[in-house]
């Protein structure tokens, strides 16, 4: 096909595309080249959150477009303050510094991290430390994958930054033993993504925010998949009614169609920057504020966080009732779901080409993980279509072990 053997060409190889050409799409649903239409279980890593095209969101998109779009943070514009107000009074914290990327934005809490251990907490100079998670996905600049503990991010591309630690996930006995008083922020996931949507035990964001109140550190988490209602909540530390000091937001912000990301913090840590210790020449403006304030609106006035909760309830019920041996195990929360196979059976990307074949869109993650994460708009008609063909899958991949098994034995 003339559009992959010319992506393939010019392309970095930097991905490992499914092999189909997407062309346009709508709600919960794309469409390759060929007019085929699939169900998205994968909603772009949650940045598609509000589903493809949505009229709404166009609709702000256009309209602001028309009138300004990007005049420089070096003026004050008319779209940004509205849109950062709305984000401190949902995030319940005080202030917000907006940038592009969810990577750009974990940059901005690194930095404010250090800052504030340098002038608040009063750490030594290039001394401070901020803990990690093991298994942990940030991002892929070169801080970020100074933390990570993921050998194919890191290979070939050190020297690393250092100023980090990582100990276990889950584990907040690891987290305290390893604190010193040169540590100044937690940063974490409060749900691993890429690592499989690895979800931690009850208690556990609580159980962190006590031991960062207790050593006088920053509980910082990136909420850049699992904010905005992908996990049944607003986001994912209002689950454990805790209050971080600073939350990183990314990817559904931008309504599908833009990147817009940001860091949202108390006023103690956001009174670190000063003018000309950050900045971004995109990010703030009044385009990317008009369609993000679009974008919050819309979650909250068309139910999404509800419909991630109800139905990502009925997702998590109906795969767990499934029994195959190609499914060890499933683990979620609202519309955000690992379904890991066992490699003995077949590898998760292998399940993801046969889900292809029959319509439905996914991605594996980590080799043995297919993740199952559709546009919040979804409804449920779709999404029990879509499980119904993953299940299929499953039957056929059991049956093919099946027959080899019964080949060996005959042998």
């Amino acid at each position: 096909m003339r559009a992959i053997d010319l992506e393939n060409r010019y392309s970095a190889h930097n991905y490992e595309p499914l092999p189909v050409v997407l062309a346009r799409g709508k709600g919960a649903y794309l469409w390759d080249t060929s007019g085929r239409r699939y169900v998205d279980m994968m909603s772009a890593y949650s940045a598609a959150s509000h589903g493809h095209a949505h009229p709404r969101i166009l609709d702000a998109l256009a309209a602001q477009a028309g009138r300004l779009a990007v005049p420089s943070r070096a003026y004050f514009n008319d779209r940004l303050g509205p849109f950062l107000a709305e984000l401190c009074k949902l995030t319940g914290l005080d202030a917000a510094l907006p940038m592009n990327t969810g990577a750009e934005a974990v940059e901005t809490a690194v930095k404010a991290a250090r800052r504030w251990g340098y002038r608040v907490k009063g750490i030594a100079r290039d001394r401070a430390e901020i803990m990690v998670a093991s298994g942990n996905f940030h991002g892929r600049t070169t801080t970020v994958i100074s933390f990570s503990t993921e050998p194919d991010y890191r290979d070939g591309f050190g020297p690393f930054t250092p100023g980090f630690r990582a100990v276990p996930f889950s584990d907040l006995a690891a987290i305290e033993r390893a604190i010193t008083p040169e540590t100044a922020a937690v940063l974490i996931e409060p749900i691993q993504g890429e690592a499989g949507i690895i979800v931690p035990p009850a208690g556990y964001l609580a159980g962190l925010r006590r031991i960062c109140d207790a050593h006088r550190v920053l509980l910082i988490l990136d909420e850049v998949q699992s904010g905005l209602g992908r996990t049944g909540a607003w986001f994912a530390f209002q689950h454990e009614g805790i209050r971080p000091d600073g939350v990183i937001l990314g990817k559904a912000l931008g309504g599908g169609v833009l990147p817009v990301s940001a860091f949202v913090a108390t006023r103690e840590v956001m009174d670190v920057f000063t003018p000309g210790s950050h900045g971004s020449t995109f990010g703030g403006n009044p385009l990317a504020a008009a369609v993000g304030l679009e974008a919050l609106h819309v979650i909250r006035e068309e139910g999404l966080v509800e419909r991630s909760r109800d139905l990502g309830a009925h997702m998590l019920a109906r795969l767990a009732a499934i029994d195959s041996p190609a499914l060890k195990h499933v683990r979620g929360r609202g519309l955000w779901v690992g379904a890991e196979i066992d490699p003995a059976v077949t590898s998760a990307r292998a399940a993801c080409e046969r889900l292809l074949e029959k319509g439905v869109l996914s991605k594996e993650t980590h080799r043995t993980v297919v993740r199952l994460a559709p546009p919040l708009v979804i409804a449920r008609d779709d999404l029990d279509w879509a499980l119904d063909r993953f299940q299929d899958v499953l039957r056929e991949l059991d049956g093919v072990t099946r027959r080899a098994d019964a080949a060996l034995a005959l042998a």
